[in-house]
């Protein structure tokens, strides 16, 4: 603003002379008023221009620079009750609405535009959060790390080994002091507390691992306009105000009202139990509710809560996803566990039994030599030291043989493969399908977006029966070329945004969509906002897969008659006509020679794996104005839309064939551009029959149970597909036996998913409602990332397997010398302490060194494994039997040959047993790795974690049997010992070398 002083030359302002007095004086009191107030700015004004020193002087004015800051600072004024807003949509009350001057309103008061949505301003939408709150859900706490050190001790073996090593440390503390005595009791009671601390860690950090996946899951992404721009944010990001776009397949992000749309209907099953759907509309039912899904139609909302304030925010936030889901893989283990521990339980109390015999007998000597029990002279603390030293030893053989270590080694690969999956663009979101993918032995794939790159382009134009080459825009006559701008840019979901002339439109929605928007604004050069603005829309009817078609009933703004307008399907648009548009604009009808030429353009271009969309319209009086023509209608034009396949599909669709994994295509296009597709992506051979491997879904609908069964492993391409083919197929290939995954991007491809073994969302291109029916959520909407799933899935399988091997040699080798030992001599070779070490490693150790290794390619040459296949298999029962052999008859040699071989005392020979035990698990762990394969190292140098894992156990057995000598009841071994039972454990890669050589 700049003020300016009156040059006294200047002539005053003279009100006029016949004026009436009073309206003079009251002109007089408004310029004095208005005199003394400007004055006043003035100085205000000049005072603060003279603190920033920008006036600037000459000798005829003052101009004084002012910069309005005000408006950077302006924050919406908000002036709605958020309650109120809260309680209208949730207690879906019309009458409360109309009070609060209905939905305009109330986007008025929230100071949204219905067109340009909200400011995009950061402090504008912090604003609208510290006002209405965030649209976050109020969790459950997560368990806390105390928990899951509470569950490893609430274990009924190790409860009853902390009683005995507490009886230990008491009984020993009493007989020989506290300087010696705590030793026995105390070992124990520490390896406890290891072993109890070492699981508790491992489960948290799984535990704390699910929850970021499940966190992950759960942030949808969500299309908002702000500043008149459409743009896709996290649906956490969503405020009150923001005016949410709506499509078939979207779950909303918040409650809200409707601002417009057509046809919109939604499923409020998962709020009201209904399972019919609810038809949404700004006259009867304007409230939309957080958690439901769109299931028809499109329009756009009001956000008016979000969050806590939505009743699908206060429900979500009572449940608490468990991480702790028990997968098949894991309930075999479990019996599989239960079995084994009952064998050991059975040993255990054998052992018991025979020990407290053989010591109330006086069979049992000490170090010395002494009879530990002489029956009236040993004392009573004497007596119940030995009884409690013997259950520790019988508890341990428990503790020893339930393999724990099994369900904790699923859960290590379920989340190792988890995250690395996360990596390679797949999300799980159902455990169990890790490890069923690995059994897949069909994959029912989609075309568009999954094998293709789902980037489309027009490349032919057809007018009628004329190919319309470059510069088409100028050869199109004017009528056709407006009837085409009303089909493409109203019969559309799509929009185009432009900032201003220079700028490039920004066209948003699906790749088809896109791409004839794009050719139209580009090519043929149609302002597609012209018909916007001088059409009324009446009826909408929006595509599905099934018609695949949509079709709109409009009329001029200026006229009574209405036109209908359709799109989708070249030969189903076509089927519809009866005339079609020449190049000189004339219409012409369509007779059986017409539609043969029209079908074999639309065959040309499928063959060059073209997309095929045909425009149609008919102008129709205004007595049936609410029906939209199916017939007689004609044809406007035929597009061509090409969509490439993607780099690799054809390697991957290779792999999995040869790994034996059947795939088969099912697709919405029709039979000419399927082809074409499934030979690019080597799906198909050129020169085989295409008769009984290509088929339409509708043929296939309309086989006999009997005849589907027969041909359902020949087809390997279905084409005009709809949703309920796929499902179809899915069911008769589970009653064949097959083990099924499925991908899926739409809401009506949400029951095959559901019905599949696998069901694989896009994560890209699929709707919601998809994504919550899969298992697993491809990222990347890429079918080498299906591929990347499926050997996951069968190197979660094989890590098993391969720890199932391990562990179970160690669990028979230490039982069957433990119960030899207890019934020959009276001893066990092994003390409490000892054993707990050898849990720790075979357990937790293991587990983290088998169960964490990555898939190789020699995964993808064999046969799937089958869904009934065993865990335990030959190959596995050769290897574990005779390791364990190897094992228990080195140590059952040095149990009673050992001291006249060695020429050692009885705790030399001992600690002998232990190191040689602990060293053969040490070498037996690099035979695990191969279940088959000879050559055991291969791949040794990639797995840092396993090798990481053999240094620790080396470092802490060493430690045990060199410095904790009274910790674990060992002797220090010279270097020619220590030799010798390096050489004995690595014997083991010969023997396992050899027993490879035995078939199975």
């Amino acid at each position: 603003m700049s003020l300016r002083n009156r040059n006294p030359s200047e002539p005053a302002m003279s009100d006029a002379e016949d004026t009436p007095v009073a309206k003079i004086q009251q002109r007089r009191w408004r310029s004095v008023f208005a005199a003394i107030y400007s004055a006043r700015i003035f100085v205000s004004l000049y005072k603060k221009v003279i603190n920033k020193k920008q006036i600037l002087r000459t000798l005829s004015y003052i101009a004084v620079d002012i910069h309005d800051n005000s408006s950077d600072d302006h924050l919406p004024s908000l002036c709605v009750d958020p309650k109120t807003l809260t309680e209208v949509v949730r207690e879906k009350s019309l009458e409360t609405l109309s009070k609060l001057g209905g939905v305009k309103q109330i986007a008025a008061g929230l100071e949204t535009g219905e067109k340009d949505g909200i400011s995009a301003n950061e402090a504008e939408l912090a604003h609208r959060i510290d006002v209405f709150g965030a649209n976050r859900y109020q969790k459950p706490p997560t368990k806390s790390f105390l928990s899951f050190v509470f569950e490893a001790f609430n274990d009924t073996t190790i409860i009853i080994l902390l009683v005995c090593a507490i009886l230990s440390l008491g009984f020993g503390i009493k007989q020989q002091g506290i300087e010696y005595g705590w030793y026995d009791g105390g070992s124990i009671i520490f390896a406890v507390f290891l072993v109890v601390a070492v699981s508790a860690v491992s489960n948290f950090k799984q535990n704390r691992q699910f929850e970021k996946l499940s966190n992950e899951s759960g942030d949808i992404r969500v299309e908002v306009v702000r500043d008149g721009c459409r743009q896709f944010i996290s649906v956490f990001e969503v405020v009150v105000g923001d005016v949410v776009c709506l499509k078939i397949g979207d779950q909303i992000p918040a409650d809200g009202l409707f601002l417009d749309g057509h046809s919109l209907k939604v499923d409020e099953s998962s709020m009201t139990g209904e399972s019919d759907h609810v038809e949404i509309n700004g006259s009867n039912n304007p409230f939309v509710l957080s958690g439901t899904k769109v299931m028809d139609g499109f329009g756009s909302m009001l956000v008016t809560s979000v969050g806590m304030n939505t009743a699908w925010g206060q429900m979500m936030s009572s449940i608490n996803r468990e991480s702790d889901e028990e997968t098949p893989l894991q309930a075999r283990l479990n019996k599989l566990t239960s079995f084994i521990g009952k064998i050991g339980l059975a040993v255990a109390i054998l052992v018991l039994a025979v020990l407290l015999i053989r010591y109330f007998t006086g069979n049992t000597k000490d170090d010395k030599g002494n009879i530990k029990y002489i029956r009236g002279k040993t004392k009573l603390g004497s007596i119940m030291n030995s009884v409690v030293d013997i259950m520790s030893v019988a508890i341990t053989i428990v503790v020893v043989a339930i393999p724990e270590g099994l369900p904790l080694a699923v859960t290590l690969t379920l989340a190792y493969s988890m995250k690395q999956m996360m990596a390679d663009h797949a999300m799980v979101r159902k455990l169990s399908a890790c490890e069923t993918m690995g059994s897949a032995t069909t994959i029912c794939t989609d075309k568009t977006g999954t094998l293709t790159l789902n980037e489309m382009k027009v490349t032919e134009f057809w007018l009628g029966k004329e190919f319309m080459k470059d510069s088409i825009s100028s050869e199109i006559v004017p009528d056709v070329h407006e009837l085409l701008q009303q089909a493409i840019s109203l019969n559309t979901t799509a929009t185009v945004y432009k900032p201003n002339f220079r700028s490039l439109p920004e066209i948003s929605g699906s790749p088809t969509e896109k791409a004839i928007l794009s050719w139209a604004v580009l090519d043929l050069g149609m302002n597609l906002d012209d018909p916007k603005q001088n059409y009324e829309l009446i009826q909408v009817e929006t595509f599905n897969s099934e018609k695949k078609r949509s079709g709109i009933l409009i009329r001029r703004n200026s006229e009574s008659a209405t036109h209908v307008h359709w799109k989708g399907a070249a030969e189903m648009i076509v089927a519809m006509c009866s005339q079609y548009y020449d190049r000189s604009g004339t219409v012409k009808a369509i007779d059986d020679e017409e539609r043969t030429e029209i079908g074999n353009i639309i065959q040309n271009m499928a063959a060059k794996s073209l997309r095929c969309i045909a425009f149609a319209h008919t102008k129709i009086s205004e007595d049936n104005e609410k029906v939209l023509e199916e017939s007689r209608l004609t044809l406007l034009g035929l597009v061509g839309l090409k969509d490439p396949c993607r780099p690799g599909v054809r390697t991957a669709v290779e792999s999995c064939i040869h790994a034996g994994v059947n795939i088969k295509m099912i697709t919405g296009d029709n039979v000419f551009t399927a082809k074409a597709i499934a030979i690019e992506c080597g799906i198909l051979e050129p020169h085989e029959d295409m008769n009984e491997a290509v088929i339409e879904g509708v043929q296939f609908r309309n086989y006999s149970p009997e005849e589907r069964m027969a041909e359902i492993n020949k087809i390997r391409v279905m084409a005009r597909s709809s949703p309920f083919d796929k499902l179809l197929m899915v069911q008769c290939l589970k009653q064949n036996g097959h083990v099924v995954a499925v991908t899926g991007d739409g809401t009506n491809d949400a029951p095959a998913l559901k019905e599949a073994d696998i069901g694989l969302s896009m994560g890209i291109q699929g709707t919601e409602v998809a994504k919550e029916s899969s298992d697993i959520v491809i990222l990347d909407d890429n079918f080498t990332s299906v591929v990347t799933v499926l050997r996951w899935g069968r190197c979660v399988f094989n890590n098993i397997q391969k720890f199932i091997q391990f562990q179970l040699t160690v669990n028979i080798a230490a039982l069957v010398i433990n119960f030899i030992a207890a019934t020959s001599s009276g001893e066990v070779p092994l003390t409490a302490v000892q054993l707990l070490w050898v849990n720790l490693i075979m357990d937790t150790f293991g587990a983290l060194a088998l169960a964490t290794e990555r898939p190789t390619n020699d995964l993808m040459k064999k046969p799937p494994v089958g869904r009934s296949k065993p865990l335990i298999s030959n190959i596995m029962w050769r290897n574990l039997i005779a390791q364990a052999l190897y094992q228990v008859a080195i140590l059952l040699t040095l149990q009673f040959r050992g001291k006249s071989i060695f020429g050692v005392d009885e705790k030399v020979k001992n600690t002998l047993i232990f190191n040689t035990f602990v060293l053969c698990q040490v070498f037996n762990e690099f035979n695990a790795r191969k279940l088959e394969k000879k050559n055991i190292f291969q791949g040794l140098h990639k797995s840092k974690l396993f090798l990481g894992i053999i240094g620790i156990t080396i470092i802490f057995q060493v430690v045990m049997v060199e410095f904790l000598k009274r910790f674990a009841n060992t002797q220090r071994l010279n270097w020619g010992q220590w030799g010798t039972c390096i050489g004995i454990g690595a014997l083991s890669w010969l023997l396992g070398w050899l027993v490879k050589l035995i078939p199975v």
